[in-house]
């Protein structure tokens, strides 16, 4: 079984990509326990960074402003923030997304998601990485089901969910008004940094009962991921920021340098 692992294929003719050890005897391994405890195991995804070379929300952003659905005071503004995020200085994660659907004003759901669809098979799609579909693949393998938790906005991934092997999603999900358009609004709370443990933590006892599950493993690529990996049996650093990078070293985790 696991050189079968190992020599998965990445469906690109006459090209393979082999999966990381470490990931497959991490499945395996919680496979194992899984069988011993009665309890269904979880792999859990970060999107951005990790499953995908990139960051979506920039490329929406990008995508947006070249076809000039944003104006130059919303793209100040939110260039702004970046560049706060980027010195790591506390920032309003709801307030950046309500600026970025902006866009999106007085339009249907219906359309708007649509559009993020499209936009996903034409920006986000080329740049997933193939040795994270290789990884899900080998966690489906040994019966983990494959969650992705991503501050992204919800119809991205679940466009994503089409094109990788994910069982669920969390996601940042924007209110819809009384009239069926979207509002310039989070529903609720971005699912960024600590918060994406929270969500998880949610949805999993929501889906297999408090204690009905485990969370055999979890990918992320940035230090707000933090909590993510430190609520798994096994924590994977993907390409690691520095700070993720000295946590890794300190607590054990594997890195993968996709």
């Amino acid at each position: 079984m696991e050189k079968k692992l190992r020599e998965a294929q990445t469906g690109i003719a006459g090209e393979s990509c082999a999966v990381d050890d470490e990931v497959v005897a991490a499945a395996a391994a919680a496979a194992r326990r899984a069988k011993a405890t009665g309890k269904h195991a979880i792999a859990a995804f970060d999107f951005d960074g990790t499953s995908l070379d990139g960051n979506s929300p920039v490329m929406l952003v990008k995508h947006l402003a070249k076809l000039r659905m944003l104006n130059p005071t919303v793209l100040l503004r939110i260039g702004l923030w970046a560049a706060a995020y980027k010195l790591r200085l506390p920032q309003n994660e709801a307030w950046v997304r309500g600026l970025v659907f902006r866009a999106f004003a007085g339009k249907p759901k219906a359309e708007v998601d649509a559009f993020l669809h499209d936009f996903y098979d034409e920006c986000v799609a080329p740049h997933v990485r193939e040795q994270a579909r290789q990884a899900m693949d080998a966690w489906h393998e040994q019966g983990v089901s494959v969650i992705c938790v991503s501050a992204t906005f919800e119809p991205i991934i679940e466009r994503a969910m089409r094109d990788l092997p994910f069982d669920y999603q969390i996601s940042t999900r924007m209110k819809v008004n009384y009239d069926g358009t979207y509002a310039c609004e989070v529903d609720g709370v971005p699912v960024e940094g600590d918060r994406k443990m929270i969500e998880l933590r949610r949805f999993a006892n929501a889906k297999w009962g408090e204690g009905g599950w485990e969370l055999a493993a979890s990918y992320g690529d940035h230090h707000s991921d933090r909590a993510l990996l430190a609520g798994a049996k096994q924590g994977f650093a993907v390409c690691p920021d520095r700070p993720l990078g000295r946590t890794a070293r300190e607590r054990g985790y594997q890195v993968l340098e996709w």
